[in-house]
């Protein structure tokens, strides 16, 4: 850790976890606690509780969470001093310098390092563009795409060297180790011929994460070579489906919602061009977990795919995922032109301007492209034509919204009104006797835990919630009898405070966790939700039966794993378990 204990305790506790997590998402008061729709997976009923008390947050249907830092963390993609940083700032307290042992910088983050590395790499494709001879080919190739030299410069566009080791050469110099360049993508290895830079030979483009980090690269080859575009693999930093090209600048945008293309390029153009909120997913399908990060900032998204079939494919499948997650889902028609780049050179920015004004709704593009598929001129096709259209209609479960979008489409593609009216109403009957329709829903499978952990965890959080069972206890029960991982951590810090302090502070405990994962399964220690009254009479049956199966279970290990311990001593003492009663 790079700041002292109390310096972190100090910024955690000036920093209200109610207040902080407002400013994010929007809570509403449930009794003694805080609720909303979780920000870090998509729900329709509030799972996400904000107790003011413990300073804790807990999602009941993903499994996230912890205090304030964790949350900063995941919802900034903070690492663990960065929202330290982040919250001293926010409570006004000016932080010491940081402490970094021998120790401290011998384990200073791997992420940290590549993240160093990419910007390092970014800094030297830059310098290889704009400042020499061999980058001239690179540069004549952005500056043929229009591109200037201050967009070159906003976006840190670069170029690869034609040599298959010049970046493991530099980085090597600037002192990465090989496995930090193998690890953030940038440099691959081979036994028998030696490292090999990822991209050579290509005009190069930095992708950077929500706070304009360094993430990734993407490489567009000179020439006809294939494939054409390279990109980063998957790290520990990058996660493809998890972040969206030029995310960083299109949150400040003050136009309304995105505008999500396709590739990084098209992106590029629109942004020289005034569309500063044009964004890309990275070379791979729009995700939910893009429609998550995009739904932090704006619920309008502007579709500009490519105008070719593959284009409409895309366009149709992120309509769907907008659709599930309560979006709104727009079109900009981008023909007689494949791509918005293609369309702004020949027509304009303001031709542009009138396509996103005249954008179609999700539902009518989906309806367009139904319509290809029949002759209206053919009274059966036709009627087909009505009942398809119908089924995508009855979807839409706002009456009004409904009634709307039926008399526009029978205006549109000269229909009947009354007639669709009639085909959507038994569409939506059919959807609900058949359950034909259901809406699209994520799954999140919860991490199986074994009996023990769960039973040591259960007992675990039982004290936290009522302190005064380590008083109760204290002569059946001890911090040696939680052995499973991470929770003997746990209990080793929450017996030492309360002996310490007579009472247990779990977001405090919390600070001595650096990793979002560890906090997370912390946190589920500190909120697990009791799923039987906790009246005395209940709570001694409840507790005399956990101990019994922990201890019983820690017999059973230790006969299993010690030679030296007598087995007949063993069986005595899980006997006498039989006859232990919790009296509160």
């Amino acid at each position: 850790m790079y700041y002292p204990d109390d310096v972190v305790e100090e910024v955690r506790s000036r920093n209200d976890i109610v207040d902080v997590i407002s400013e994010y998402v929007g809570l509403k008061r449930a009794g003694n606690s805080y609720k909303c729709c979780c920000p870090f997976h998509n729900e329709k009923t509030p799972s996400f509780t904000v107790s003011k008390e413990k300073q804790m947050y807990h999602c009941f249907g993903c499994g996230a969470g912890g205090n304030v830092f964790t949350f900063v963390m995941k919802y900034e993609n903070f690492t663990f001093p960065e929202a330290i940083e982040h919250l001293a700032k926010r409570a006004g307290i000016t932080l010491p310098e940081k402490e970094m042992s021998a120790e401290d910088k011998k384990k200073q983050s791997r992420k940290h390092m590549m993240y160093e590395a990419n910007k390092s790499a970014a800094a030297y494709f830059h310098y290889l563009l704009t400042k020499t001879e061999r980058g001239k080919l690179g540069y004549k190739y952005f500056r043929e795409r229009g591109y200037t030299d201050e967009t070159i410069a906003k976006f840190g566009l670069g170029y690869a060297d034609i040599y298959r080791d010049d970046l493991y050469k530099y980085l090597k110099s600037k002192g990465f180790s090989d496995t930090i360049m193998r690890d953030a993508g940038l440099v691959d290895f081979d036994e028998k011929n030696g490292p090999k830079d990822k991209f050579w030979n290509r005009v190069m483009v930095p992708i950077t994460d929500i706070n304009g980090k360094i993430i990734a690269f993407g490489g567009r080859v000179l020439g006809d070579a294939k494939p054409k575009y390279v990109n980063t693999r998957e790290t520990e930093i990058f996660n493809k489906s998890r972040n969206l090209f030029a995310m960083n600048i299109a949150r400040h945008s003050k136009r309304k919602g995105v505008i999500l293309c396709e590739g990084y390029m098209d992106v590029i153009a629109m942004h020289q061009a005034g569309y500063d909120n044009a964004i890309a997913s990275l070379g791979t399908a729009f995700t939910e977990g893009q429609a998550s990060l995009i739904k932090r900032f704006t619920k309008d998204v502007y579709l500009a795919y490519d105008s070719d079939g593959a284009g409409t494919t895309a366009a149709l499948r992120a309509i769907g995922i907008l659709r599930n997650m309560e979006m709104s889902q727009k079109i900009i028609k981008l023909s007689p032109y494949k791509d918005p780049d293609e369309f702004i050179k020949n027509l304009g920015v303001e031709a542009y301007d009138e396509r996103v004004r005249n954008a179609l709704t999700g539902r009518i593009f989906e309806i367009d492209n139904i319509v290809a598929n029949y002759d209206m001129n053919n009274p059966e096709e036709k009627t087909g034509f009505m009942k398809e259209a119908g089924k995508l209609l009855a979807g839409i479960e706002d009456s009004a919204e409904r009634s709307n979008y039926v008399e526009t489409v029978a205006a549109k593609y000269m229909l009947n009104k009354d007639e669709l009216k009639k085909i959507v109403s038994k569409a939506g009957m059919a959807a609900v006797t058949t359950g034909s329709a259901p809406r699209e829903t994520v799954n999140y499978r919860k991490e199986q835990e074994n009996p023990a952990e769960k039973n040591q965890k259960y007992l675990l959080t039982m004290m936290v919630n009522e302190p005064f069972l380590f008083d109760k206890l204290s002569e059946v029960i001890s911090e040696e009898d939680f052995t499973e991982p991470v929770i003997t951590e746990v209990a080793g810090m929450v017996f030492t405070q309360y002996k310490e302090s007579g009472q247990v502070n779990p977001a405090q405990i919390l600070n001595q966790f650096e990793d979002t994962e560890a906090q997370e399964k912390v946190s589920g220690i500190f909120t697990k939700e009791f799923d039987f009254d906790t009246t005395p009479s209940v709570l001694e049956k409840a507790l005399t039966d956990l101990i019994i199966k922990i201890k019983s279970d820690n017999i059973d290990k230790l006969r299993m794993t010690r030679s030296d311990v007598s087995s007949i001593e063993l069986a005595r003492k899980k006997a006498e378990l039989k006859k232990l009663r919790v009296r509160l």
